[in-house]
């Protein structure tokens, strides 16, 4: 059985992995299981699943977990902090660390993850947007292996299975749905609510990542990943709304071979678990069927001109994705709470961007410092906003 640690397993991409997990009980046993506050559910997957370890971030989440999970599974371990959490990750008993959580928060797990040689399957897209080159360096130190989840980019890595020489290659392209506002008159996206950006058409997925599908600022972020996980700069974006193909490599003879399936998340979750076998996830098949349309359209610059942003930081490199970044996590959470308009979020992060001093990026530490520079100057734009 291969021994896996589950990084954000209250959320969504972390729920579908305890889903898959639950069609293949016999392959899988759960080490660790991580979250930040939601200690109710954390206390029902322990009952089901039976970890060895838990950690909770927030400290009166890890009381109320304790009280919530009672007296009947004794066998479970709370991890008090985020030491005792480095050295779970680093265990000789853990092979597989599922990285399910959102944002920058995900690096250092991830770090120490690459750091002791493990199987990383990833999903937590901004740490290696933010550290990529870091990354990719240590894992060829330590031997780790880091499989995307994410749908787009577990499509291209099944597109490029077999592929012997890259560059037989010519762009890859990542699809889009182009989220809630594909159709709606760019007059109007200043009156767009938080409710509205976080009510997605295909995909159920959490706030902040809806809110990033809206503006397209996921496909920013995902054009950046895909760079340092297949080493390719030609990489162009096609808005899908149906969302069955996930993304396409294109050859040099230019045939295209694409990836397709139901928008699910278990099944790229499936494919990165049972690697290089296939595995069941649980998910539906595809009926051709009942398709009556694949449809396809160029991102619109001026609806979404966040696509933009991921070729100006491509070409100025260094700290630049750190300032996107955390620009943008900033920048979503105030629009969530009403404090900014929907338009600010690109104003603002572009205006961070503008102002901001890229730096080379030498060390971890380098990407931490941009990470608190950037929020502070965010901050700062969206109070005068």
């Amino acid at each position: 059985m291969k021994s896996l640690a589950i990084l954000g397993s209250t959320g969504s991409v972390g729920k579908s992995t305890l889903d898959v997990i639950r069609k293949n009980k016999d392959e899988f046993k759960i080490e660790l299981l991580t979250a930040r506050t939601n200690f109710r559910l954390m206390a029902e997957q322990c009952k089901e699943f039976t970890p060895k370890f838990v950690y909770l971030e927030n400290k009166e989440a890890q009381k109320s977990f304790l009280d919530e999970l009672g007296t009947n599974n004794p066998q479970v371990t709370l991890l008090s902090d985020e030491k005792e959490l480095n050295q779970i990750i680093a265990s000789e008993d853990l092979e597989i660390v599922v990285a399910a959580m959102v944002g920058i928060v995900g690096l250092k797990p991830v770090f120490q993850a690459i750091k002791h040689g493990k199987h990383i399957l990833l999903a937590n897209k901004e740490s290696y947007v933010v550290a990529g080159e870091i990354l990719n360096n240590l894992s060829k130190k330590t031997g780790a292996t880091i499989f995307p989840i994410d749908s787009e980019h577990s499509a291209i890595h099944q597109c490029l299975m077999g592929v012997k020489n890259k560059e037989s290659i010519s762009r890859l392209i990542l699809t889009g749905s182009g989220g809630p506002f594909l159709n709606r008159d760019i007059n109007d996206f200043k009156n767009i609510t938080p409710k509205e950006a976080t009510t997605h058409p295909i995909w159920n997925m959490g706030d902040k990542i809806s809110v990033d599908s809206s503006t397209m600022m996921n496909k920013c972020l995902e054009i950046i990943e895909a760079k340092w996980l297949f080493g390719f700069d030609d990489i162009d974006v096609l808005i899908h709304p149906e969302g069955i193909i996930h993304s396409l490599v294109e050859f040099k003879d230019k045939s295209l071979i694409a990836q397709l399936s139901i928008p699910d998340m278990k099944i790229p979750i499936a494919y990165g678990l049972g690697f290089p076998e296939r595995i069941n996830s649980g998910g539906d098949s595809l009926d051709f069927e009942k398709i009556s349309n694949l449809s396809f359209v160029k991102p619109d610059s001026k609806k979404f001109p966040s696509l933009v942003l991921a070729k100006d930081c491509i070409n100025s490199g260094g700290t630049s994705f750190s300032t996107l970044n955390a620009a943008n996590e900033e920048c979503v959470a105030s629009f969530l709470e009403g404090r900014i308009g929907y338009l600010d979020i690109h104003k603002i992060i572009s205006e961070v961007l503008d102002k901001s001093d890229i730096k080379m990026v030498e060390e971890i530490g380098d990407i931490f410092e941009a990470d608190m520079q950037s929020r502070e100057m965010t901050k700062e734009l969206i109070n005068i906003n």
